[in-house]
C-alpha cells in the first residue's frame, strides 16, 4: 500500500500524523512531510494509515492499494 498527500488540500492540521505517527510525518510548518509524492506505508502499517487518512478534515490524503 502506498499513500499521497495532496499538497493544494493539506492544510498542516496535523491529524494524519497524531494519529498515526509510525506511518505520517510533519515537516517544520506542521505540514505532512511528503507532500505529492507516493509514500509506501511500512508492513503492518495499513490500518493506521486508514486512521491517519480518515482523520483528514480536508480529505488530502488517498491510499493505493
Amino acid at each position: 500500500m502506498k499513500y499521497t498527500v495532496d499538497g493544494s488540500l493539506c492544510s498542516g492540521h496535523g491529524r494524519c500524523y497524531l494519529l498515526a505517527p509510525q506511518t505520517y510525518e510533519s515537516d517544520d510548518d506542521g505540514f505532512n512531510r511528503h507532500l505529492d509524492e507516493p509514500v509506501e506505508v511500512p508492513a503492518g502499517r495499513e490500518g493506521a494509515a486508514r486512521t491517519g487518512a480518515g482523520g483528514c478534515p480536508e480529505r488530502a490524503i488517498t491510499l493505493h492499494l
